[in-house]
């Protein structure tokens, strides 16, 4: 375990003695821009209905990037004392003057109001393992003799920012998260959730949603390759809305010519709004280079508005930055990963009264009633009301493996896991072997292919603590499905 040395020390006062440092070892000339990050970890485990794991850490990283005659380098370390800390200046000094010259070089984030998201809940950063463990005996208990696996975590962060521009900033956050498998023979069901709240994350509920799902996977058929209508539920939506994120609304992807994105322009149905939002939950106030962040409209009603930028490449754009600043990003760019799409609005007419899902212009798509020989297939109302009005399509549960053939069109080649059913009359009738599909996300979300989506998004974890994508599940018209799972 790694902390704060000097316990009256906090992080912001760690970051404005890098950068007495930077300038005390290169000169007032340098630019300096420092981040501190507390971050505690906490993670139970399960396997076979049973926790086998419980682990918990605490680090404090720190990283520093400077700008010294023309020459741009970054570093990072864990040690916060006076050697540790003058150590990870000298060797980032020493990296910079071995670099080559910086010529796009964008400058540091200018001194700016960064407000508090105000997102911090004391039980969920302080979580005993037993208020995980009672999250994993309701799992367990709620898929009723099925195997089960899957994790409870809790997280906590503490961050602040320093540049010598002037430019400083503190936040905090918490997040908690659970995702469960139910197995009975072959067939599996998933649930999963994220939330900034521990006592946000209900285990019983997510138990007897993975295990009906695995029950009603049993004895599977096998269908023919094809375009068919589906249903794509919030974990399947969750893989729609991070590849949408890492290849199409990437700032430095599209400076370079290779992303979908073209603002301005009707691209999507008129269904279709993302935000990124870190303002929403789970997510500091401010990025890597101390640029404040708000909400960013990306898309609205159908219409690229936005993609997201770091500073280098916004000067590249002629803009501004985002707030998207991250580690990595001079490789990767500045990746959105906090990306919402909103639940379709409730019908003026109706008053709420219903628990359906809505069509793309809001008006009722089917009642909210899931019933049919596949018990278990449906596992909400929302869900219930897309299926209802197909004549014949699938139900996904979820997507895995997926992988980018290509990143202009957004082509993926992925798999689909833990549930597939076929849907006649508005009924699941019977579940289906796994699919492999390749399709072009942006045109399976294009103008006229989105036929209804449900009112209330649910948070997916990111594989990595610290982001997540948030959906209701979707309609759409068609979806490539080309061979079976093995093909």
């Amino acid at each position: 375990m790694t902390g704060l040395r000097d316990p009256g020390a906090t992080e912001l006062d760690v970051a404005a003695r890098v950068v007495e440092l930077v300038h005390e070892m290169a000169g007032p000339a340098a630019e300096a821009e420092v981040t501190v990050v507390r971050h505690d970890l906490a993670l139970t485990r399960f396997a076979n209905s049973f926790i086998h794991q419980n682990v918990a850490e605490s680090q404090v990283t720190v990283r520093l990037r400077v700008h010294v005659d023309g020459r741009t380098a970054a570093g990072g370390g864990s040690l916060v004392g006076p050697d540790g800390l003058r150590a990870l200046v000298g060797r980032t000094l020493a990296a910079a003057r071995l670099c080559p010259p910086d010529p796009a070089w964008p400058g540091l984030t200018p001194p700016s109001a960064v407000r508090s998201n105000g997102l911090l809940d004391e039980a969920t950063a302080y979580a005993e393992p037993a208020a995980r463990a009672d999250r994993v005996r309701a799992f367990v208990d709620a898929v009723d003799g099925l195997e089960a696996a899957g994790y409870c975590r809790t997280s906590y962060r503490s961050a602040a920012f320093a540049n010598s521009a002037g430019q400083a900033a503190q936040g905090r956050t918490t997040e908690a998260a659970m995702d469960g498998i139910a197995r009975t023979g072959g067939a599996d069901g998933v649930a999963r959730i994220c939330a900034g709240r521990l006592d946000e994350v209900d285990g019983t509920v997510l138990g007897v949603r993975a295990a009906g799902k695995a029950r009603a996977a049993a004895d599977p058929v096998e269908l023919p390759p094809g375009r068919y209508e589906v249903v794509l539920e919030p974990a399947a939506v969750a893989d729609l809305l991070q590849n949408l994120a890492w290849y199409g609304f990437n700032g430095k992807r599209h400076v370079e010519g290779q992303s979908f994105a073209r603002p301005g322009t009707a691209q999507f149905d008129p269904a279709v709004t993302l935000l990124d939002d870190p303002t929403y939950g789970g997510a500091m106030p401010f990025d890597l280079e101390g640029t404040p962040r708000t909400a960013l409209t990306l898309v609205e009603a159908g219409t690229t508005r936005a993609v997201a930028h770091d500073r280098r490449s916004a000067a590249g754009a002629g803009t501004s930055s985002t707030g998207h600043g991250a580690p990595g990003g001079a490789t990767f760019g500045p990746i959105p990963r906090n990306l919402r799409m909103p639940g379709a609005p409730q019908a003026a007419a109706d008053g709420g009264a219903d628990d359906g899902a809505v069509g793309p212009q809001g008006g009722a798509v089917g009642p909210a009633s899931g019933g049919g020989p596949v018990a278990g297939a449906v596992a909400d109302a929302d869900t219930a009301a897309l299926v209802a009005p197909m004549a014949r399509g699938l139900l996904v549960s979820d997507f895995w493996y997926t992988r980018v053939l290509d990143p202009k069109s957004l082509v993926i080649t992925g798999l689909t896991r833990n549930g597939v059913w076929l849907v006649e009359d508005g009924v699941p009738v019977r579940a289906v072997r796994n699919f492999r599909f390749t399709e072009a996300y942006p045109r399976a979300l294009g103008p006229g292919a989105v036929l209804g989506l449900g009112r209330r998004p649910v948070r997916q974890p990111d594989r990595f603590d610290g982001g997540w994508w948030e959906g209701p599940p979707l309609r759409l018209a068609s979806w490539n499905f080309t061979g079976g799972a093995s093909g």
